[in-house]
């Protein structure tokens, strides 16, 4: 993953679900069928009280699969009680730490379609939005997954914006923003090798028209410069690099933008 996800905030809404149960369990292997703890999913009829214990201690051990699948049993064996609501978030928490992020975003949703209103609704629909960021890939790579995140992002902030999930949510927002445009860049660049100059103009355009104020803005700027020069529109090439130099007069490409510009003026 090209970004580091902050996982002690994908824990903050945890603390009340997180309660210890009156009593003590056994360990987790005495839940499973087969007599021999073999640790599949035939579980065996247990009250609350020992699956939610059972699987909050497998979750403090980082068995992060086998408390998920806990979690999940504590929900079908014991799905009125108030602690199938808890045990919900909990499995949905478990996969996102397993990395098992498809069965996460369930679990989260699956919740949230049952209990919409609820106190920790906000956080659901953050670990979803946690889940899409964490599958997005380089920008090589089909940039679906990266728009999934942009948009459950979104939602976090629409929804709840004076959350401080809200607040992670609008970094990340920022950070997906930014691959995006790099991914734009890529393909430009890409049109370039090739002398394809019209297609560059339009990948590096969007940059400028959608992605701004990412980092991306004063490179795509100085492409555009040279594409425009390369097409033989000189006139788009200086306003181009006129723009560069007003808002980024300091970089590198600026400095280059500007000789490219002078260089052919020159030579006309």
């Amino acid at each position: 993953m090209f970004l580091k996800t902050h996982r002690p905030l994908a824990t903050l809404a945890l603390g009340a679900a997180t309660l210890a149960l009156a009593g003590c369990a056994g360990g987790a292997g005495g839940l499973f069928g087969g007599g021999g703890g073999a640790r599949d999913t035939s579980y065996v009829a247990r009250d609350v009280n020992t699956l939610y214990t059972a699987a909050k201690r497998e979750l403090d051990r980082g068995n992060y699969p086998l408390a998920a699948a806990l979690f999940d049993e504590v929900e079908r064996q014991h799905p009125y009680s108030v602690w199938a609501r808890r045990a919900q978030l909990m499995s949905a928490f478990s996969y996102y730490a397993a990395k098992e992020h498809q069965k996460s975003i369930d679990s989260a949703r699956r919740f949230l379609a049952i209990h919409p209103g609820n106190k920790d609704a906000p956080y659901a629909t953050y670990l979803i939005a946690l889940n899409q960021y964490e599958q997005i890939g380089d920008v090589q790579r089909d940039q679906t997954a990266t728009r999934s995140a942009l948009d459950a992002l979104g939602e976090v902030v629409r929804r709840y914006p004076d959350t401080r999930y809200a607040a992670d949510a609008r970094l990340k927002v920022d950070l997906v923003r930014d691959h995006l445009a790099g991914k734009e860049m890529e393909i430009g660049r890409f049109y370039q090798r090739r002398a394809q100059w019209l297609a560059s103009v339009s990948r590096f355009r969007t940059v400028i028209d959608e992605y701004q104020t990412t980092t991306h803005a004063p490179e795509a700027l100085m492409r555009l410069t040279e594409s425009y020069l390369a097409l033989g529109v000189p006139e788009e090439a200086r306003k181009a690099a006129a723009v560069l130099g007003a808002n980024y007069p300091g970089t590198k490409w600026y400095q280059r933008a500007y000789e490219l510009v002078q260089r052919h003026t020159n030579a006309a």
